[in-house]
């Protein structure tokens, strides 16, 4: 019989009081009704029965939270005995089960995580690895998969920042974030556990113009994407290699970059797509693109220390480029490309300003680093002197504009004439004035 049926049986006997009334209202025989109102309330009984363990849930429960879940239940049992439990001890082992289960789902649910939600142009995650003393470097475009992988003898910054620099020709551009753990080659302290990243590091992403990003501290679920691939690359590609490819780095490169390329024109699982088609036809419109100067010229070529003049500028190689007006009197550092010059703040690396070079004599002025932009023309500024001065600009721009274009024509009688319109104000108003003025000033009289 359904439960329903068996529902509809007990709220017939409830409502009639007998088992023939209610075998009748059913369409059951009474023996049936009796049956199932018994086993009713037979169960309603036993749920209510309480369990012997029930005094010692409490101490269970703090037990196994102090010790993380490990204490057994025969550790347990004779704390619960001395406590008052005077059942058996299979049931106290089911008892210590089943709060070991509940403490479990307890954390779980605190450690639960949310999938990442990639953007297309977005994040680039990078990592390294090493087995039997060659070092491994892979990054991951994150919503397109495309995979980099190449070898190298250390993880030092330079090696590092080379590495980056190739994976970007490589993709053919760059993404808005670079996500690393926390390498020690790209930190350079930590702070509140905020990352501070070097100044070789930071000066390296505002070239490239990207977003330095570190994983918090024993935290790799969060750049799992790339732990998969440097696992990946170990097992396959690693594997494979023969002793001539590891002790030549241009070979086993050379074996790294077609492994990514079978890797890449393959339909990845998690995206069920071709990590190359997406970057092709969706993601490499969306990265920046790769600067002029590379970082062979900007971090290997001409450096120097400048100081801000009065203008506001800096000399380098009998050119003048400007830089922010604030920095009057400081130093500043001066990075020379083969085709650009970057100005940059030392110690921070932080980027001032950036101009194409400059032959010699030349200048580079940018109008934002005066918080004005440069007048066509330099202006004179017309000021009163005398009483009728004073009285005949008061009248407006007009009388201004009148005054400039009288001085231009040679008129040197001029301060006596103003004392006549003076007077010619007084006899004929302010309105007669000012028409006569504009006349004059249209039609150059």
């Amino acid at each position: 019989m359904s439960a329903r049926k068996k529902l509809d049986v007990i709220t017939a006997y409830r409502e009639v009081g007998t088992y023939r009334g209610a075998a009748e209202i059913c369409g059951v025989t009474h023996k049936t009704v009796k049956r199932i109102v018994e086993q009713h309330q037979e169960g309603a009984q036993r749920a209510e029965r309480r369990r012997n363990y029930e005094v010692v849930r409490p101490l269970v429960v703090r037990e196994l939270e102090q010790t993380k879940g490990k204490i057994s239940a025969k550790r347990l049992l004779p704390k619960a005995r001395a406590a008052g439990y005077d059942g058996s001890d299979r049931n106290f082992r089911r008892l210590v089960t089943d709060e070991r289960a509940a403490l479990r789902r307890q954390h779980m649910i605190g450690r639960a995580r949310r999938p990442a939600v990639w953007t297309p142009g977005e994040h680039l995650v990078i990592d390294w690895g090493v087995q039997d003393g060659l070092h491994v470097f892979c990054a991951v475009l994150a919503w397109s998969r495309v995979r980099f992988v190449r070898f190298a003898r250390d993880e030092r910054a330079d090696t590092t920042l080379a590495m980056l620099a190739e994976c970007f020709a490589v993709l053919g551009g760059v993404p808005a974030v670079v996500l690393a753990d926390r390498m020690a080659c790209l930190k350079g302290g930590v702070v509140a556990d905020v990352v501070i990243p070097t100044p070789d590091y930071v000066r390296f992403a505002s070239h490239y113009r990207f977003r330095p990003d570190f994983c918090h501290a024993r935290d790799p679920e969060s750049k799992g994407i790339v732990e998969n691939l440097v696992g990946y690359a170990k097992r396959d590609l690693m594997v494979g290699l023969g002793q001539e490819q590891v002790g030549d780095l241009q070979a086993a490169n050379t074996a790294a970059a077609a492994w990514c390329a079978e890797v890449n024109a393959v339909r990845h699982s998690e995206v069920a797509a071709v990590p190359a088609q997406r970057l092709a036809e969706v993601e490499l419109a969306l990265l920046a693109g790769l600067p002029s100067l590379q970082p062979s010229a900007m971090f290997g070529g001409r450096r120097e220390l400048r100081k801000v003049d009065k203008l506001s500028c800096v000399r380098f190689g009998s050119a003048r480029y400007s830089v922010p007006n604030r920095l009057l009197g400081q130093t500043v550092e001066v990075l020379a490309g083969s085709s650009s010059i970057t100005i940059l703040a030392p110690g921070s690396g932080e980027v001032l300003a950036k101009h194409p070079l400059k032959a010699p004599g030349d200048n580079s002025v940018l109008d934002e680093h005066y918080g004005r932009p440069r007048p066509n023309a330099p202006a004179r500024k017309v000021t009163a002197r005398t009483a009728a001065e004073q009285a005949f600009l008061s009248l407006g721009p007009v009388a201004e504009q009148w005054l400039r274009q009288a001085a231009a024509s040679g008129n040197t009688r001029l301060g006596p004439e103003l004392e006549e319109l003076a007077g010619l104000h007084a006899a004929h108003g302010t309105d007669a004035l000012l028409a006569a003025l504009e006349r004059a000033v249209t039609f150059g009289r």
